[in-house]
This record gives structure tokens, C-alpha cells and sequence, in this order.
């Protein structure tokens, strides 16, 4: 089985806990001031908002233990899933326009958005490198 590089496993990491924080920090600023975002179900809750935070942190350290083990593929699907999860922050923007979130709220989403992307970049490109590594050497073989 291939494994990855540790120059692309030390860029991930970095990403990964660059789009952490900045999850974390869009999910407290939504379940400290859960009321004020437009649009948001009445349902949901201050703990609700941190569990949920905390539900897709593990989804991402599963990911990552994966993507460091024999079965890295796997990880790295996880792991895009993870932050495409991140990049569905864009959600806010379904129930209400930009407009009538803060300045805040908006710093907060996108820096989120923006994070979660770069991470699913970096994803593909890897999944691209193992996949045409495999074939290269299927080919040779």
C-alpha cells in the first residue's frame, strides 16, 4: 500500500488545524449568539451548537487517524467530507442574504468556507497523486 508523503501529510495537518480553528471559532460565535443569526431555526440551541461542533471535530480526528494508516484513501475521503461539511457554512446564506448578517457573522462563515476549501483542495490533490501513482505503477508492473 502507498503511503503518503510526509511533506503532504505535515501541508494537510497545517490546513486541517488551520479550518479546526476556524470552525471553531464560526461555531462559538453562533452558539454565543445563536439568536441574533437571521433565519436560524428556533430548535436549535446554545449546547446544541457545541455538540454538533463537537461531532464534526471527531468525523475530522477519525478522518485524519485513517488518512495516516494503511487505509489512507479512506481517511482522505473523511476527511472531505469533513470539510466539506465546513464549506456547507454557506447554508447561512440560503436562509438569509449576506446583508443581514453582521459584520461578524459573515467574518466568521467565510473564514470557515475559505478554510474548508483549501483543506478539500489539498484533499484531491493528493487523491489525484495516489490514484496516478497507482496507475503508473499498474502500468510498469
Amino acid at each position: 500500500m502507498l503511503k503518503m508523503r510526509r511533506p503532504a501529510q505535515k501541508i494537510l495537518l497545517i490546513l486541517l488545524l488551520i479550518y479546526g480553528t476556524a470552525s471553531l471559532i464560526h461555531f462559538v460565535h453562533n452558539a454565543e449568539f445563536l439568536s441574533d443569526y437571521p433565519s436560524l431555526p428556533t430548535s436549535w440551541t446554545r449546547i446544541g451548537v457545541y455538540f454538533a461542533w463537537v461531532g464534526l471535530t471527531i468525523v475530522g480526528v477519525f478522518g485524519w487517524i485513517l488518512a495516516n494508516s494503511r487505509y489512507n484513501i479512506v481517511g482522505l475521503l473523511i476527511l472531505a467530507i469533513y470539510a466539506a461539511l465546513g464549506v456547507d457554512s454557506l447554508g447561512h446564506y440560503v436562509l438569509a442574504p449576506l446583508s443581514e448578517h453582521t459584520v461578524a457573522m459573515n467574518s466568521t462563515i467565510l473564514f470557515e468556507v475559505v478554510t474548508a476549501a483549501f483543506v478539500l483542495i489539498e484533499i484531491m490533490r493528493q487523491l489525484v497523486r495516489q490514484i496516478l501513482q497507482r496507475v503508473y505503477l499498474k502500468h510498469d508492473a
